[in-house]
C-alpha cells in the first residue's frame, strides 16, 4: 500500500492512502452539511424579508395573512435546518471514532 505524507506543521505523520481517502470524504461531507445549513438559513431569510414586506403593504390587507404564513415558514425552515445539521454532525462524529483509536494504537506498536 502506498504511503502518503501529509503536511502538518504541528505533527507530521504518515497516513496510508485508504485512511487519507476516508478522511477527505468525511471532510467533503462536513462541508456539504455546512452548505446545506447555509442554504436553509438563506431561504429562511428570504421568507422573513418577504413576510415583512407583505405585512408592510397597507393598501391590500388581504395579503397580511400570506405575510404571517411566510414568517411561520421562516421559523420552520430555521428549525429544520439546524436539526438536520446537528443530526448529521453527530452521525459523522461517531462514524470513524472507534476505528481511528484502534488504528492509532496498532500504528504506534508498529513504529515502536
Amino acid at each position: 500500500m502506498k504511503k502518503v505524507r501529509l503536511h502538518n506543521p504541528f505533527k507530521p505523520k504518515v497516513i496510508n492512502e485508504k485512511k487519507l481517502r476516508e478522511h477527505l470524504a468525511l471532510e467533503r461531507t462536513k462541508l456539504a452539511n455546512e452548505r446545506t445549513l447555509l442554504a436553509y438559513i438563506r431561504a429562511s431569510l428570504y421568507l422573513l424579508v418577504g413576510g415583512i414586506a407583505l405585512l408592510k403593504i397597507e393598501e391590500y390587507p388581504e395579503v397580511h395573512s400570506l405575510g404571517y404564513i411566510s414568517l411561520c415558514v421562516c421559523v420552520i425552515f430555521i428549525i429544520i435546518g439546524v436539526w438536520r445539521y446537528i443530526a448529521l454532525e453527530r452521525k459523522l462524529k461517531n462514524l470513524l471514532l472507534p476505528n481511528d483509536a484502534s488504528e492509532e494504537i496498532s500504528e504506534e506498536k508498529i513504529e515502536s
